[in-house]
Formats: C-alpha cells, sequence, structure tokens
C-alpha cells in the first residue's frame, strides 16, 4: 500500500502531468551502463543478417552468394506495403545465404545473409537530400529504401507511420525518451551524447506529418538526458517541449506516455492516428536525420550490453554483429553466468543460443545469472488478493483471465478484453503467488489467433465449396435452358416446314438452290417419279428392240428388215426423250432449275438430231403408219405396242415436267416479289 501512496505522490509533484491507471517500479539497474561513453565496435569476423528483422513481409534477396557488397548497399528490398529493406552493414562478399539461428523466443531457424567482412569497411556513394525543399510524397517514397523501422522495440516499419501529402491529420508529435524497462540504458545514452541529431530528425519528422506540435517524454531519472535536450532546442531554437514524467513502469508504453504528457486516452479499437497523434522513439528519429541528412540507411543502432559482464556499457553495433562479438567487447561474461536476455527483465525473453546475432529490435543485451535473476518460485494457488489488478495499467481484470486461459475458455477470455493486454508483465510482478500470467495469456491469444485462422481457412474453404456448388448448378440450367431452346426451335422449324409443304414450297435464292433441310418438295416427288417411270419405259423399250431385232433376224428376210429396224429406232429415240425428260425432272428436284421452259428442251432436241443423223447414214427411211400397222405383220404389232407405251411415258413425263417447272417459275415470282 505505501508503494501506491508513493506512486502518486510522484504524480501529484508532477506538473500538467496526466497519471495513468496502476504501474510498478522495479530497481532500474541502470547505472552499472552509463558510466562509460558510447563505444564503438571493431568490424566482426562475419556479419549475419536475419531478413526477418521487422514487423511484415521479409524482403525479397537481390544479392547471390559470391557478391561483393558496400556498406550501406542494398541487399533485400522491401516485399509488400508492410515490409522493410536490409542493407550490408560493412563491405564484404556474400559468403551464405541460408537458415540461421536468429534472436526469436520460438528458437526456430531463419533465412540469414551472411557476409565476409574484407575490412576495409567501405561505403556505397551517399545521397543526402534537401529534405526541407524536396516533396514530401518523393521523401517518404525513398524512405521505404531506407530500412528504418520502430527502434524502441516494436521494429514497425517507419515509411508507414509517416504520411506523404501533409494531409494526415496528425497534429501533434510525440517523442518517446521514457525508457522504463529496468538495465536498458541505450536512449539514455544516445540522448546525454547525440541530443543534437535528435533535434534534427524531430525537425524531419514533423515536417513529413505536417505536425504543428511536438513533445518530447523523459522520465525523471535521466536529468543529464533532459538537459542535454533542452540545450540543442535551444541552439537550433526548435519549437520543441520536454516534459518530465514520473519513473514508472510502464510510462514507455506509448499509450501510457500519451496518457501522461497530454491527458489523452487512444480507444483500444483505434489507432493514435486516429486521433492525430503519432509517436516515434528517440532512436528512430536520429536513424531519419542520419538517412536525410547524411544519406545513411539503417546499419546499426546502440546496444545496452549490461548485467553479469565485466564492463557494462552502451555499444554502437553493426546489424548482424555475431552477440559474442559484444559480450567480448563488454569484457566478458563472469564465469556464473546461465543465459542471456534480449530486452529487459520484464518484457523481453531468453535467447536460444549466444550465436545469434544483433538485429535491428535489439535494444539491450543481459547477461544472466541466478544471483541476478532467481529462478522463480513454483506457483502457487490464486488467492483473489486483486494486487494483479491495482497495477494493471489498462485497467483489465488479470485474475479472470488468468482463470479463462487456464481453463480454455478463450471466448470469455475475449469477452474480457485479453487482447487490450500489451504484456507488461506488472501483474505477475506483483502477483504473491507467483503465478507467471503473462505466460497464460500469451498462450490465450495465440491459442485464439490460430483457431480465429483455422476458422477463417473453413469459412474460405466453404465459400470456395458453396460457389463451386452455385456455378455447378448454374451451368446445368443453362445447359438445360439451351436443351429446351433447341427443342422449342425444332418444334418450331417443323411445325414450319409441315405449314409450308402443304402450302407453297419455297425457295432459297441467296444460294440459288432449293433449300431440302426438311425434305424434298411436292414438286421435286413428282419429277422423281416421273424419271422412274421414264426408266423403267425405256428399259421396256430397250427390251422391245431386242426382242424385234432377234425375230427380225430368223423370219423376215434382209430386205425386208427395214421398217423393224426403224420401229427399234424410233422406240430408243422415245425413250431418249423420256431420259432428257427425267434428267429434266431431276434437275428441278436439286434446284438446278433452266432459265425458262424451252431451255429443257435442248438437250432432247440434241439427242434426237444425234439419232436421226445415225439413222439416216445407215439409210433408213421415216416409216410410215400404215405400214407398222399392216396385218400381215405380227412383229409390227408388238412394236407399236412399245411405241404406244413409250408414247404413254413420255406423255406422262412430259407433263411431270411442265407442272414442276410451272411450280419453280411460280416460287421464283414469289421470291422476287
Amino acid at each position: 500500500m505505501n508503494a501506491i501512496v508513493n506512486i502518486v505522490s510522484l504524480f501529484k509533484s508532477a506538473k500538467d502531468i496526466f497519471p495513468f491507471h496502476g504501474g510498478v517500479h522495479p530497481p532500474e539497474n541502470k547505472a552499472q551502463s552509463t558510466q562509460l561513453p558510447i563505444g564503438q565496435l571493431p568490424i566482426p569476423e562475419k556479419i549475419v543478417l536475419p531478413l526477418r528483422q521487422h514487423v511484415g513481409n521479409i524482403p525479397k534477396i537481390k544479392v547471390s552468394v559470391g557478391d561483393y557488397v558496400l556498406k550501406g548497399q542494398l541487399i533485400a528490398e522491401a516485399e509488400g506495403t508492410v515490409s522493410a529493406a536490409i542493407h550490408g552493414s560493412t563491405s564484404g562478399t556474400v559468403s551464405a545465404i541460408s537458415d540461421a539461428i536468429i534472436p526469436h523466443p520460438s528458437g526456430l531457424p531463419d533465412r540469414c545473409i551472411t557476409i565476409a567482412p574484407d575490412g576495409l569497411d567501405k561505403w556505397i556513394e551517399k545521397t543526402p537530400q534537401d529534405w526541407r525543399n524536396a516533396e514530401r510524397k518523393s521523401l517518404v517514397a525513398s524512405l521505404r529504401l531506407s530500412g528504418i523501422v520502430g527502434l524502441g522495440g516494436a521494429t514497425f516499419p517507419t515509411h508507414i507511420k509517416l504520411r506523404a501529402d501533409g494531409k494526415s491529420g496528425v497534429h501533434t508529435l510525440v517523442i518517446n525518451a521514457a525508457e522504463c524497462e529496468p538495465y536498458i540504458t541505450c536512449d539514455d545514452m544516445l540522448m546525454r551524447e547525440r541530443a543534437d541529431e535528435i533535434v534534427k530528425g524531430v525537425a524531419i519528422a514533423q515536417y513529413l506529418l505536417g505536425a504543428e506540435k511536438v513533445m518530447i517524454g523523459v522520465e525523471d531519472n535521466k536529468p543529464e538526458a533532459a538537459d542535454a535536450l533542452k540545450t540543442a532546442i535551444n541552439k537550433l531554437n526548435a519549437q520543441i517541449q520536454v516534459k518530465i514524467v514520473p519513473t514508472l513502469y510502464p510510462s514507455g508504453d506509448a499509450r501510457r506516455l500519451v496518457h501522461l504528457v497530454l491527458g489523452t486516452e487512444i480507444p483500444y479499437d483505434k489507432r493514435s492516428t486516429e486521433v492525430g497523434l503519432q509517436v516515434f522513439n528517440v532512436a528512430t528519429v536520429v536513424a531519419l536525420y542520419r538517412y536525410f541528412e547524411l544519406g545513411e540507411p539503417s546499419i546499426s543502432r546502440i546496444v545496452s550490453m549490461t548485467g553479469n559482464v565485466q564492463k557494462p556499457q552502451n555499444f554502437e553495433v553493426l546489424f548482424g554483429t555475431p552477440m559474442l562479438h559484444l559480450v567480448q567487447a563488454a569484457g566478458g561474461a563472469k564465469a556464473n553466468t546461465t543465459h542471456f536476455i534480449m530486452g529487459g527483465p520484464m518484457m523481453g525473453f531468453d535467447l536460444p543460443t549466444a550465436e545469434v546475432p544483433i538485429t535491428k529490435a535489439a535494444n539491450c543485451i543481459i547477461a544472466a545469472s541466478p544471483t541476478l535473476f532467481e529462478q522463480p518460485p513454483p506457483a502457487m494457488p490464486c488467492i483473489r488478493c486483486a494486487r494483479c489488478a491495482d497495477a494493471c495499467p489498462v485497467n483489465l481484470q488479470p485474475q479472470e483471465l488468468y482463470w479463462f486461459a487456464k481453463s480454455d475458455n478463450f471466448e470469455k477470455a475475449n469477452d474480457y478484453k485479453l487482447f487490450d493486454c500489451i504484456e507488461c508483465g506488472a501483474c505477475s510482478y506483483v502477483c504473491p503467488s507467483d503465478i507467471p500470467l503473462v505466460q497464460y495469456y500469451r498462450y490465450a491469444k495465440s491459442e485464439i489467433i490460430a483457431l480465429d485462422k483455422a476458422k477463417e481457412a473453413a469459412d474460405l474453404a466453404r465459400e470456395r465449396n458453396d460457389f463451386r456448388l452455385a456455378r455447378i448448378e448454374r451451368e446445368k440450367q443453362e445447359r438445360a435452358q439451351k436443351h429446351a431452346e433447341r427443342a422449342q426451335a425444332g418444334k418450331a422449324e417443323a411445325a414450319k416446314t409441315e405449314t409450308g409443304t402443304k402450302a407453297e414450297p419455297k425457295i432459297d435464292q441467296s444460294d440459288e438452290k432449293l433449300n431440302t433441310n426438311n425434305g424434298l418438295t411436292s414438286g421435286a416427288d413428282d419429277a422423281k417419279k416421273a424419271a422412274i417411270a421414264a426408266a423403267i419405259e425405256r428399259a421396256k423399250a430397250l427390251k422391245a428392240a431386242a426382242q424385234t431385232e432377234a425375230t427380225t433376224e430368223q423370219k423376215v428376210k434382209p430386205e425386208k428388215s427395214a421398217p423393224a429396224d426403224d420401229a427399234a429406232k424410233k422406240a430408243l429415240i422415245a425413250a431418249a426423250i423420256e431420259r432428257a425428260k427425267a434428267q429434266k425432272a431431276a434437275a428441278l428436284a436439286t434446284g438446278n432449275i433452266p432459265k425458262n421452259v424451252a431451255d429443257a428442251a435442248e438437250p432432247v432436241k440434241k439427242e434426237i438430231a444425234e439419232i436421226e443423223a445415225r439413222r439416216q447414214s445407215v439409210g433408213l427411211a421415216e416409216p410410215k403408219e400404215a405400214e407398222l400397222i399392216t396385218p400381215n405383220n405380227t412383229d409390227a404389232a408388238a412394236d407399236k405396242q412399245a411405241l404406244i407405251a413409250a408414247a404413254i411415258a413420255r406423255a406422262k413425263a412430259q407433263k411431270a415436267a411442265a407442272d414442276a417447272a410451272k411450280l419453280a417459275q411460280s416460287d421464283i415470282k414469289t421470291e422476287k416479289e
């Protein structure tokens, strides 16, 4: 209870400060690493650059094994909207592109680019930018290639947080210099030694955002840093206000700091930009300054090397430097060192191995020992003391969330605003039962996220299946409709054809042929019948002529066979005429209609003329009808019967041809009209 009273008194002593609920004040352990200035590390024997050093998509590799790269050269380009580039930390040769262990709680390997330094540390050609006279849009577009991310630990790409049009709606820029977690002093030393770079970087961020007001929040346990900032602000005549806030964990959280310095509560379901605010870490604005003023991309940062080492100190470390190289620069770890922690003791995590490289998220490395960090005792049952609720800076009910997470009642935990938890660890710090509350919350969050992803995948699969079934049903209906339309069209065509057959056949003159798709017309049928009859009569005539010739050779003298031959010739002529008529009828049936009826007689006349010429060449005269029907000539009587039959067939064929020609002429006239 006394601790809470002291915290309240701290807030009352500060001017224009708006306290937030809860918070704790653990031992700071900051003085150990602030006794020496920022040190410079020598170039290590190898540089291992993980591609996953930021929030978002991993960048696209732009180099190959064996390539020579310069310091500051782009080796992996940002991929997608939320991503950040990776640059070579020093000059050398790319020796490997493979998986390696990275500083992550999972301890799993990830893709890394390994560079063998040549020791020359040769820079690319630097290209500073005149940001004061340049277009904001082009400045932010170039910032995408800088590789700058939030160096306070969140590692969110900075170019996403800035706006290119000056119409972001951000009216106030808040610079986070609280650095509330124990052991971490990298921002403190940065403000002490490079305050002018911070002020210049703030001016760049203010210009890009179009903010009207700038405020820096510094905890009251950093008086040297606050004084250095004020001196740099006065020197550069900048319109920046420095606010001293009480030393209270987790005042370094962005929402808690905004509440402290402005009294503004950012809703849990909104971003700070939606209420006109933007927050940057002091190390991030220094990276902005070095990129625009010096032309240097993000290749290094200040790291606190503290804990169980010989000489705790802050160093400027190239990204990709092996962690052991940093430990050796601090005099090496002491004998009883058990493991290393990345970050602070409240929100940091144990590193899987000492071989990991330094990344953009590594603001502090703590060498842990049993004397510094005792093994936590076994967890005891919750006694419902509510100390965790008193310490929670987000006004949650940690004990209820603990029960829901422990019983896997994720739906209820979600109802109790589980995802509002910032995992600061204040609840675990004050718990008298030593319950690792934050671990339960992290477990519940991961399970809920996994369930949401599984549900999303199932919903997507269901939508795809529903769409597939709908598509199949639609295609089935379309096919049925097409079949119905075809059947209806067939019925209509059949009815039309039947009606046309009963009425009058029509001729399609577009192709100058009769349309025979649905059957022959009545005229074509008559012509076909006439052709068949003519063929039959011709066959009969030929047979009769053959019989007459055979009988004449046996019974009649050669000098008296002329009448019989003449009769046979006449039968052949009649048959030829019938054949010509049949050809004409066939022409009518196939659509090859002569221009007029007179043209149809030309083949017949030609054939008759040829037969007559052959008859006269053998000396046969035109027989008289009386000679053909004499009573004493029995064979002549038979010939007469054949001639009569041929004449009848000829008459039928002529009549059928005449009818067909008239019908054709009538249809042609109708079509023309």
